[in-house]
């Protein structure tokens, strides 16, 4: 017999392991020490449905970070588990898979927001590329009411301010029913990212060039009289 206890545990997991309609939720692929966290708004039915990022039949996600040079082959949607090998992590704002972000409530982008930031609090990447403009509205509210006010359309690429260290950079969503921008546009914003990335030297280098200039400079010796 199972004890109380341990099956209400268990029927909790699978409760949070589940999403509505009977979907999975969509496991990260994170790990600490990674360069880019993509940080997507939430899983479509497609992707929730096979288990993998980006799986949407129209999505360029994978052929852009290939044409970008940001990883060395191309990848499938099927093989998200590898990006980590690059250095790169997948999360979303929002577990819950949908057919389109209009089906997302308030609620549930305050708690993704509260959610994404103990992420990264956690895994500590060095940028932070958020793969549809709409996710910089969320995570910088005020930003973007001052904007509005404005009229001043948020700029692609390096944003100003940080989330717990990282760099912000804003992308494009890369899902062909995005009319607002063309694959040309789409593939420029992924080249901005990776040419960041190489002029910016790593966490580790940063160590190194540390460590070394703490090293004393041993003192000559003097010569005898």
């Amino acid at each position: 017999m199972v004890p109380v206890r341990a099956a209400t545990r268990r029927a909790r997991a699978a409760r949070s392991a589940t999403a509505p309609g009977g979907l999975r939720r969509l496991r990260d692929r994170t790990r600490p020490g990674l360069r880019v966290l993509f940080v997507g708004i939430n899983p479509g039915i497609r992707s929730a449905t096979i288990g993998h990022h980006y799986a949407g039949y129209s999505n360029r996600f994978w052929k852009l970070l290939r044409d970008s040079n940001l990883v060395p082959v191309l990848l499938t949607c099927e093989q998200d588990v590898r990006l980590p090998e690059w250095g790169y992590g997948l999360t979303n704002l929002v577990a819950r898979p949908t057919r389109g972000i209009g089906d997302l409530t308030r609620d549930e982008y305050a708690a993704g927001r509260r959610t994404l930031l103990r992420k990264i609090n956690r895994f500590r990447p060095e940028v932070v590329a958020l793969v549809g403009v709409t996710l910089h509205h969320v995570l910088f509210p005020r930003k973007a009411r001052d904007r509005s006010a404005a009229r001043e359309p948020l700029r692609l690429g390096l944003q100003a301010g940080d989330l717990h260290g990282a760099r912000v950079f804003v992308l494009p969503n890369p899902s062909g029913r995005n009319a607002n921008f063309s694959y040309a546009q789409i593939l420029a914003a992924f080249r901005s990212l990776k040419d960041n990335l190489d002029r910016s030297p790593t966490k580790t280098e940063i160590k190194q060039r540390g460590s070394r200039s703490m090293t004393p400079t041993p003192r000559p010796k003097t010569p005898p009289r």
